[in-house]
């Protein structure tokens, strides 16, 4: 995790009030997590870090692109993101992490955001990845595929089954 040094926050040092943070991520970031379901993205994360006397408060916004396989015609796309974040880090006797809050020891004299970029990063993704791409100038959709999800044919097939015929002549007769 070396790799992930320069997410590291001075804490200690820093004057209580409001920081800003500039962080950029790409495929390199995404690499140093094993298993990572995002294997390229290019982000730019802006972290304002507001140091009260008894807590952090830390709001990230994320802006970028991932790039992944549109569920509509299976081409590759980068899906835009774009969400805002927000992490309570609170001063304890012992390290631990709630659902909501993290708790540091009150000695550590920096915190290391990384991993929470990665997940905010991963909860951004939308379950389905389409995007309205009809407006971009270069439309990476398969138009292939695409013609099977709206068949321009809207005709109706005259051929009828003779089972339910049957069952309908069932019905006349009673």
């Amino acid at each position: 995790m070396d790799a992930l040094q320069q997410f590291s926050i001075p804490i200690r040092g820093l004057k209580l009030g409001v920081h800003q943070f500039d962080f950029q991520v790409d495929r390199f970031f995404f690499e140093q997590f094993e298993a990572s379901l995002i294997k390229e993205g290019d982000f730019q994360v802006q972290m304002d870090l507001d140091k009260r006397s008894d807590m952090l408060v830390l709001v990230f916004d994320i802006n970028g692109t991932v790039k992944t396989d549109c569920d509509r015609c299976l081409e590759k796309i980068n899906l835009p993101i774009d969400a805002t974040h927000q992490l309570l880090v609170k001063f304890a006797e012992e390290a631990s992490e709630d659902a909501d809050i993290v708790y540091i020891n009150l000695t550590e004299s920096s915190l290391n955001v990384a991993k929470y970029i990665y997940d905010f990063i991963n909860l951004s993704l939308p379950l389905i990845k389409t995007y309205a791409c009809e407006e971009d100038d270069n439309a990476p959709c398969n138009e292939e595929m695409l013609k099977y999800l709206n068949p321009k044919s809207t005709e109706t097939p005259n051929d009828t089954n003779p089972i339910w015929d049957a069952l309908k002549d069932l019905k006349k007769n009673n």
